[in-house]
């Protein structure tokens, strides 16, 4: 759904995530789910600095993207670990994974009709991100903003059984699509209603590692939780 990652930032922090919290673990053959593949340069990145031995399928909506992703995985030799289908996770048959990951969209909107449609996360922001944790993964990692009603996100990860097990936080500025003052306007509405966190022209970004309770011995929720309405 994301078609491609337009802040370079933003990026390089899903690499770093992916890195840490799930391509360094993967100790054997584990198969990971990818959602919203944009141009693939994050999973890519993390694959040509590590040593990872088992399959990676992503799934991209936009064929853009999709056409971009494949030739650098083609260039890199890269085709026996990273595929890429031009497709919505949600419309597929849905692989078995050890893992599910995803940079989904997030930006709060009355509607789509935005800068950029295909980064509408829904009202608030945590639709999709939402939706993704109801898909039974045994771990998640995915991106919250602070600005999407995460605490919404964080309960939901609750009832569905899942605890925090890792989590890092990047903060970052407001950039050109969140600051479309139809986003902005809608954001400045959910922060009255305690949905939305954000400073002055900041907001959080969190690397979140959710997994199943019953194979966890650290939950993190309620630290996570006071970080991001911290702002």
């Amino acid at each position: 759904m994301k078609d491609i990652f337009f802040c370079p930032e933003e990026s390089n922090f899903y690499s770093n995530c992916l890195e840490s919290f799930v391509i360094r673990n993967c100790k054997n053959y584990e198969s990971i789910v990818e959602f919203g593949s944009g141009d693939g340069s994050p999973v890519i990145n993390s694959l040509l600095r590590n040593k990872f031995n088992g399959v990676i399928q992503g799934f991209e909506l936009n064929t853009s993207a999709w056409k971009v992703a494949n030739s650098t995985i083609d260039e890199y030799n890269l085709t026996n670990k990273y595929i890429i289908h031009n497709s919505s996770l949600f419309n597929s048959s849905q692989p078995n994974a050890e893992y599910l990951v995803a940079n989904p969209p997030y930006l709060p909107a009355p509607d789509d009709d935005i800068y950029m449609p295909l980064l509408f996360g829904g009202v608030d922001g945590a639709t999709v991100t939402n939706d993704l944790l109801s898909l039974g993964y045994e771990n998640v990692l995915v991106l919250i903003s602070s600005f999407s009603n995460p605490t919404s996100t964080l309960n939901l990860a609750k009832e569905n059984g899942y605890c925090v097990q890792s989590f890092m936080v990047l903060p970052l500025q407001f950039g050109y699509y969140s600051s479309d003052p139809k986003v902005k306007n809608h954001i400045e509405e959910l922060r009255k209603n305690n949905m939305a966190f954000y400073s002055g022209d900041y907001y959080f970004l969190a690397g979140v590692l959710f997994n199943k309770c019953q194979d966890s011995t650290v939950d993190l929720s309620d630290k996570l939780a006071q970080v991001m309405t911290s702002l």
